[in-house]
């Protein structure tokens, strides 16, 4: 298959871009910044803007009243975003293994709207498995479900809700895993390794889960999304101008739009595209992500 055209959003370059969105209500994509604290939006006629917010947020999701939801440096939050550029937060909750050093980092709901996000330290090189995984729900703040992380990422969840995907980023890791989920509850089971990127290439960063139940993973310093089918067998590579991916999802009106954000590397060949925002046509169709429900 043909690699497919590339789109870069215009004026947007993240020093750590993350955590992309498609609000459907809205017609509307969101981003983050961390380190820049800011929130980004590109609406449906091509017009983009940010908010700054008190803290670094880390990732968002919209939630079924309006606004959003985010997993930010001190717990998760609701967040409302004005027209005179305006942020109001609430902390919906914090968890007591959130130390200093530490901050959320990849989030994503399940289908039946449960917020869900995991924490690390944030100096990747002490390599501290102090991580943990979160869901937020009409209970709150759930505890820890998956402890001994080091750098939590690539939640998604297969078009049924039945297997839930959830990666280790870290250098020291590289590994995807597949959970059974019950969609009741929201409780995985049945840990299992579904891919490890030490027999591919890069890091598995954010992922999605297409309409077919494949998973593409942005492999960050390898500069290339990775679809493997449901059964864990890498089926495609799409390679992207920058060298470090750090989240795609699918979004638009028919849900084939493929956005991907980047992280700057500091390396001179990536100096023009490093920080990016992209949309491409992968010749797939997604699947809507339900709003936060809670």
């Amino acid at each position: 298959m043909a690699s497919p055209s590339i789109e870069r959003i215009d004026g947007v370059r993240c020093t750590t871009g993350e955590s992309p969105a498609w609000d459907a209500r809205a017609k509307a994509w969101y981003w983050v910044d961390i380190p820049a604290k800011r929130i980004w939006r590109l609406d449906a006629a091509g017009k983009t803007r940010s908010w700054e917010t008190p803290e670094m947020p880390a990732c968002v999701a919209p939630r079924a009243r309006g606004g959003l939801i985010a997993g930010m440096e001190t717990g998760m939050y609701d967040v409302d975003l004005f027209d005179n550029g305006s942020v109001a937060v609430t902390l919906l909750g914090k968890p007591d293994a959130l130390g200093e050093g530490m901050r959320f980092n990849d989030g994503r709901t399940d289908r039946q709207g449960r917020f869900w996000s995991g924490t690390m330290f944030m100096d990747m090189a002490a390599a501290k498995d102090v991580g943990r995984l979160y869901r937020y729900d009409a209970n709150g703040l759930s505890a820890p479900v998956v402890e001994g992380l080091l750098t939590q990422n690539g939640l998604s969840w297969s078009p049924d809700g039945h297997t839930m995907y959830l990666s280790d980023s870290h250098p020291k890791s590289r590994l995807v895993w597949a959970f059974d989920y019950d969609v009741a509850s929201g409780v995985p089971s049945n840990r299992r390794v579904f891919a490890n990127l030490a027999d591919h290439v890069g890091r598995p960063d954010g992922a999605v889960v297409d309409a077919d139940g494949c998973y593409w993973a942005c492999a960050n310093d390898a500069g290339c999304l990775l679809r493997f089918t449901p059964d864990g067998k890498l089926d495609r590579r799409i390679d992207v101008p920058f060298a470090k991916p750090s989240m795609c999802t699918f979004g638009g009106d028919d849900l084939k739009t493929l956005i991907v954000t980047s992280i700057v590397s500091g390396k001179p060949e990536d100096a023009e595209w490093g920080g990016a925002v992209i949309l491409l046509r992968p010749g797939v169709q997604g699947l809507a992500d339900a709003p936060c429900a809670f």
